[in-house]
This record gives C-alpha cells, sequence and structure tokens, in this order.
C-alpha cells in the first residue's frame, strides 16, 4: 500500500513542478534586471513548496516558534537534517533566506533549476576550493543582510538523530556577528528515510524553531566548540520533542 501511494505522491508533485515551472521560468526572466538578489523567485519557490507541503494527507506539519525570527534581521538559520522532504517542508516557515544546498542537487532535472535561478549558493562538499567559495558568498550574502539556510550536518541522518556539526556556519557566526537561528525538525526521516523512496505511514511532521543565539554568548572565538554548543542545543531540545510526543 505504501508503493502505491508513494507513486502517486511522487508523480503529483514531479506533475505540479513540470506544470509551474514555465510560470516561474517566464517570472525569472521579466524579474532579471532588477531582482538581483533573486527574492521574488525565492518567494515563488517557498510557496510551490508550502502548497506541495499542506496538500499532501500523508503528513501533518505543526510549526512552533515561527515569531520568532524577527522581519528585516538578518540570521544564520542551522537546521537538522533527515530526508529528502526537509526542504519542501521548511517551505512552511515563510522564511527569506538563501539555501546553501549540494552540488548533486543541481544535477536534478527542474531542482537543480531552480536552485540556479534563484541564485542559492552551491558547494561541492569533496572540494575545499569549492567549500571557500561557499563561505565567501555566504560571507557577502550576510553582509548585505541576507540570511542563509544551512543543514549544518552537510548530510541525511540515518538514524533519526543529530549528527556531527561542521564548522562552516559557526565560522560564519563569529566572523561577522550575525545571530544563529536553530530550527529542529523531526518526523520526515521515518516519512522518507535517507536512500529510500517509499514513503511511510502517515506521519507528524514538527517544526520547532529556538530563540535566537548571539554567537558570542557561548564566550568562545573556536568554530568547533560553538559548532558543538549548538549540536548540544538542537539535540536536547529534539529528545525533548519526541518525549513530549510519547507522553500523549
Amino acid at each position: 500500500m505504501n508503493i502505491i501511494k508513494s507513486i502517486i505522491v511522487w508523480l503529483t508533485v514531479i506533475c505540479f513542478l513540470i506544470v509551474l515551472f514555465p510560470f516561474t521560468f517566464i517570472i525569472w526572466i521579466l524579474v532579471f534586471p532588477f531582482d538581483r538578489e533573486r527574492v521574488i523567485i525565492h518567494w515563488i519557490l517557498v510557496y510551490q513548496g508550502l502548497i506541495i507541503s499542506r496538500f499532501i494527507p500523508m503528513w501533518k506539519i505543526d510549526i512552533d516558534g515561527r515569531e520568532k525570527a524577527v522581519r528585516g534581521t538578518t540570521y544564520i538559520i542551522v537546521a537538522n537534517h533527515q530526508s529528502l522532504l526537509d526542504v519542501l517542508i521548511l517551505s512552511c516557515l515563510r522564511y527569506k533566506f538563501k539555501w546553501i544546498s549540494k552540488i548533486e542537487n543541481v544535477k536534478v532535472p527542474i531542482l537543480g533549476w531552480y536552485l540556479k535561478m534563484a541564485d542559492y549558493i552551491i558547494v561541492n562538499r569533496g572540494n575545499e576550493e569549492s567549500k571557500a567559495e561557499m563561505l565567501e558568498k555566504s560571507y557577502r550574502c550576510l553582509k548585505r543582510g541576507i540570511s542563509i539556510m544551512i543543514f549544518s550536518e552537510g548530510t541525511r541522518s540515518l538514524t533519526g538523530g543529530i549528527g556531527f556539526f561542521k564548522r562552516g556556519a559557526f565560522q560564519l557566526a563569529l566572523e561577522t556577528g550575525v545571530t544563529i537561528l536553530p530550527v529542529v525538525l523531526d518526523g520526515t526521516g521515518s516519512l522518507l528515510p535517507k536512500h529510500g523512496l517509499i514513503l511511510g505511514s502517515r506521519s507528524e511532521v514538527k517544526i520547532k524553531v529556538l530563540d535566537p543565539v548571539n554567537p558570542q554568548s557561548f564566550g568562545t572565538d573556536k568554530p568547533e566548540e560553538l559548532a558543538l554548543k549548538i549540536q548540544s542545543l538542537m539535540t536536547s531540545e529534539l529528545k525533548e520533542l519526541r518525549n513530549r510526543k510519547d507522553c500523549r
């Protein structure tokens, strides 16, 4: 039964994207001369993701703390990563930012075109020069008042827990003084595990936005130490979310 449901969902998503791509492409061409930050395209993609997320009945999405991100404030948004669905689900936050995406996504038809049209930041995780370029582009975005969104684990979790956080986002936070906005996500890993395309049974997906964190508040100037502290904070919150769910 899950196979049949999965086929229906994937076909629905693919058809939706194919139908809307020409519209998005035309808008991109029209606004290209004056929308230098590609904000309009970002919002189009956000609302496309929101529509898909809200109209697929296989999950219930619960968001807590969305208001903690103050409009007009620049953030380094750090989220944990459980599933291929996370990018879609996080559209429900309706935040303005630039994604930092791995280069493999650029090779995916339509998805890769969208990434380029929105001028998101691409990184080849196995290439040191590419990682340095990603940090430089992110630094310039933050200095221009543009938030960035990053999965600090760098890859999807196999266990559903929060893995080791890489230092990049926290190096940027310390260098720029930009506030970190931790976002804890749970439920997508059981719905669509890593290396799988078969959706599980109906799942409750939880997004919790934690209090913004001043990178200086932990009293360290070392990115590795700051990464560990934010990782520990988010791990504790994930555990608490699951304890609450078990108590229902």
